[in-house]
């Protein structure tokens, strides 16, 4: 994939298959030691210890509709061509976590993208999921949960009405350029 983003995505598509109604995605940057870290968890089914192993074998899928999976395979190749790490940790029944982290300077580091419209899109798709996204830059960050906009909103006024879209949109980019700010004072 091109972006990270386009990824993180890719896995969060995962946690909504596997039934998941609750997904955290966090990308935690550290400007001293050069990583970002980037975690997608979910309250899905889980994995067994056997399908955690095989996760990341191309050739390995739980669908039933294609006989290759290569979101998490990238994901984790991605992360190591940066020398960074990658890891999936799953309980059967509970849920499933997903961190990769990456070094930024390296050569072969692949931009974040667009991670604001990446949860904008997953929030507004998905009425009947919540999501948590929190975002870092050193000691600087902010949350979105959509838990707490339900609440905000009452029940009477969706998360894709135009209006809330164009809200969270502007939560998100006004967030994140103050984080960001900060970074280059």
């Amino acid at each position: 994939m091109r972006e990270i983003s386009l990824n993180v995505m890719d896995i969060a598509q995962n946690s909504i298959s596997a039934g998941a109604n609750r997904i955290t995605i966090s990308v935690n940057e550290d400007s001293k030691t050069g990583c970002m870290t980037i975690t997608v968890s979910d309250n899905g089914c889980g994995m067994t210890a056997g399908q955690v192993a095989n996760a990341t074998d191309p050739f390995f899928t739980t669908r039933t509709t294609r006989k290759v999976g290569l979101g998490v395979p990238l994901f984790k190749m991605e992360a190591e061509m940066t020398g960074g790490a990658f890891e999936i940790k799953s309980e059967k029944g509970i849920g499933t976590t997903v961190t990769a982290n990456f070094m930024v300077s390296h050569v072969d580091m692949i931009p974040l993208g667009d991670i604001n419209s990446t949860v904008l899109l997953l929030v507004t798709c998905n009425q009947d999921r919540d999501f948590i996204f929190h975002h870092s830059i050193d000691s600087r960050e902010f949350t979105l949960d959509t838990r707490e906009l339900r609440s905000a909103l009452g029940d009477e006024v969706a998360l894709n009405s135009p209006d809330v879209v164009e809200w969270i949109k502007s939560y998100l980019d006004e967030q994140t350029q103050l984080i960001k700010e900060e970074t280059f004072r």
